[in-house]
C-alpha cells in the first residue's frame, strides 16, 4: 500500500495524477510542459522525489476497438523509460475515452474549453489512475 503516480502521456504535455492504494482514490496533480525528454524526466524525477510513489501507471492509448496505434508505441516507450530511470514498477491502464470524459467533467464544473485546457491532461491522468484502481487485482474485493 502507498502512493501511486499516473501519467497521461502526450507528445506536448504529460498529465500527472496521484492517489493512495489504501483509498483507491485518484486526484489530478499537474501537467508537465517540457520540450525535451531530459526536461520531462527531470520534472518527473522531482515529482517522484516529492511523492515517493511505490507504483507508476501509464495510460495506454489504443483505437476504440483496442488495437494499437502510434501513440500506443510512444506511451509504451515512455513507460519503459520510466521503469529504467526510476527503478519503480510501471503498469498500464486503458485510457480510451479519458480525454473526452475529462472534458465533460471539467464542463460540469462550469469551465469553458479555454479555462479547462490547462487542467485537462491532469484530469485525464486522474481518470487513468482511477481506472487502474478499479481494475483487478487492484479493485476492492
Amino acid at each position: 500500500m502507498g502512493t501511486v503516480l499516473a501519467f497521461d502521456f502526450g507528445e506536448k504535455r504529460i498529465g500527472v495524477a496521484t492517489g493512495e492504494t489504501l483509498l483507491s482514490s485518484a486526484h489530478p496533480l499537474t501537467v508537465i510542459h517540457a520540450e525535451s525528454n531530459d526536461d520531462r524526466f527531470a520534472a518527473i524525477g522531482k515529482l517522484i522525489a516529492e511523492w515517493q510513489p511505490e507504483q507508476l501507471v501509464v495510460g495506454l492509448p489504443t483505437h476504440a476497438d483496442g488495437t494499437p496505434h502510434e501513440m500506443t508505441r510512444l506511451a509504451t516507450k515512455f513507460a519503459e523509460r520510466l521503469k529504467k530511470r526510476f527503478n519503480l514498477p510501471v503498469s498500464f491502464a486503458d485510457e480510451r475515452l479519458t480525454s473526452l470524459d475529462a472534458e465533460a467533467r471539467l464542463r460540469e464544473t462550469g469551465r469553458n474549453s479555454k479555462s479547462a485546457k490547462p487542467l485537462l491532461d491532469a484530469v485525464a491522468a486522474q481518470l487513468i489512475l482511477q481506472t487502474w484502481f478499479e481494475s483487478p487485482p487492484h479493485a476492492p474485493q
